[in-house]
């Protein structure tokens, strides 16, 4: 085990919560001159820490405890119903590997999924800087998963492959593929392949309960929260 204690990390200044639009939040970052390494990464993993592009962070607000780590843990995750639907739908895509790297034909996809899904956030316009920043990064551990039909790029699940599992860094999709409901495939597809890499979990990133866009993870189950110092499995 890495010795946590001799890392340093940073508090940001508060500042408005991108969810919950009454509260103001505080983050707190590995310190950036720390190099990201994998071991370090799945350790802090286990803390609910997150990757955003070269930062390692969790949410540190003073009144706020809204946002709580979520993971699935992959053996014991069976679809329901309308996932095995999902899955049927997606049979005939295509998923390859590749690592980060910058193209037109991944940005396009980005900027149609930003501005079609996503125009009331705060990654909205999307711009070629924020996508490098955010999702470009030549780390060892993370991958480009390229969903295509045909030859035809429909989703890129942006994942690190960790010792302790998969973290689901971010989806971006083809906003006109409705039908397929790609987001929720990419997760299960991610599941899947974290099952068949032997490893024990997917991470999700951060559930708030009281937010309607972050209410889809709790639909796979069992799903994992992080509360007290502890994963605990939702009933």
């Amino acid at each position: 085990m890495t010795e946590l204690a001799r890392l340093k990390f940073y508090a940001t200044q508060p500042h408005p919560c991108s969810y919950l639009s009454e509260e103001q939040a505080t983050t707190l970052f590995l310190d950036p001159s720390q190099p990201m390494d994998v071991d370090v990464y799945a350790e802090l993993s286990e803390m609910g820490f997150r990757r955003s592009g070269d930062h390692l962070y969790r949410p540190h607000c003073q009144r706020c405890s809204a946002c709580v780590p979520a993971r699935i843990p992959v053996d014991q995750f069976k679809p329901n119903r309308q996932q095995r639907r999902i899955l049927k739908r997606n049979l005939d895509l295509h998923v390859c590997a590749i690592r980060p790297v910058f193209t037109e034909e991944y940005y396009s996809l980005y900027v149609r999924y930003i501005e079609q899904r996503h125009a009331d956030g705060d990654m909205y316009p999307p711009n070629r800087e924020q996508f490098s920043t955010f999702l470009v990064r030549d780390l060892p551990f993370s991958r480009f998963y390229e969903f295509r039909q045909d030859g035809r790029l429909l989703a890129i699940a942006v994942t690190d492959v960790l010792p302790n599992g998969l973290s689901a860094v971010y989806t971006f999709y083809e906003p006109s593929e409705e039908r397929r409901s790609l987001g929720r495939f990419a997760i299960i597809w991610q599941i899947r392949e974290a099952a068949r890499l032997g490893l024990h979990a997917l991470y999700l990133g951060y559930w708030i309960k009281n937010c309607r866009k972050m209410s889809y993870k709790t639909q796979y189950r069992p799903i994992e929260l992080f509360i007290n110092q502890r994963w605990t499995t939702l009933t």
